[in-house]
């Protein structure tokens, strides 16, 4: 028998809005498979919310670290999160990292308890994690390469910049051990650079 978790949300519980909706049409489908549900993650937040601002949805990752269950099932992939395309498919890899199926009820083709499906899916999401990473990767570069730029220093001082500044500071009577706590090098760096 498969241990299960279900995940439910909706924004909020004053709009009128219940999980109970979907935690009632989720509790059957696991009836019919068989599923031992192991808990029921709800949250009444936007889905649109981190991780650590939605708190069932915080602790169902911590669970599925622990391997607490063998697959999530949620009512949509838009009620699991709003987060955009590359940090639901973050989450998704996540899971599959873990060891976690998951089941989206209304989208069948959301699923990795069908392996052929599965497969397609876990490809398709590395490579939105693989986008994911490049894209981080070159507003990273381009950041830096603003910041030199506009005259800022990226990374440790040149060799030359560091050679000044010891030797300014051992003509200040400093002692080698003073300049290397000072700034915060080693004391063979100071006498590296002092002759």
């Amino acid at each position: 028998m498969m241990i299960v978790a279900i995940y439910s949300r909706v924004l909020t519980k004053n709009n009128g809005q219940d999980t109970q909706n979907q935690i009632i049409q989720l509790k059957k489908f696991c009836k019919s498979n068989n599923y031992q549900i192991y808990k029921i993650y709800e949250d009444h937040e936007s889905g649109s919310k981190g991780r650590k601002e939605r708190a069932s949805f915080d602790m169902l990752f911590k669970e599925a670290h622990q391997r607490k269950f063998q697959m999530i099932i949620f009512w949509s992939i838009d009620r699991f999160s709003r987060e955009g395309i590359f940090k639901t498919m973050m989450y998704l890899k996540q899971l599959d990292e873990y060891g976690i199926k998951f089941h989206s009820y209304t989208e069948e083709y959301l699923t990795t308890d069908n392996e052929l499906v599965s497969n397609i899916l876990l490809s398709v999401m590395s490579y939105f994690a693989k986008l994911e990473r490049e894209k981080i990767s070159e507003r990273t570069k381009a950041g830096l390469e603003k910041a030199r730029l506009n005259g800022k220093q990226i990374g440790r001082p040149g060799k030359e910049k560091m050679k000044e500044r010891i030797l300014l500071e051992l003509r200040k009577n400093n002692s080698i051990r003073g300049v290397a706590k000072l700034l915060n090098i080693s004391t063979g760096t100071v006498m590296k650079y002092s002759t």
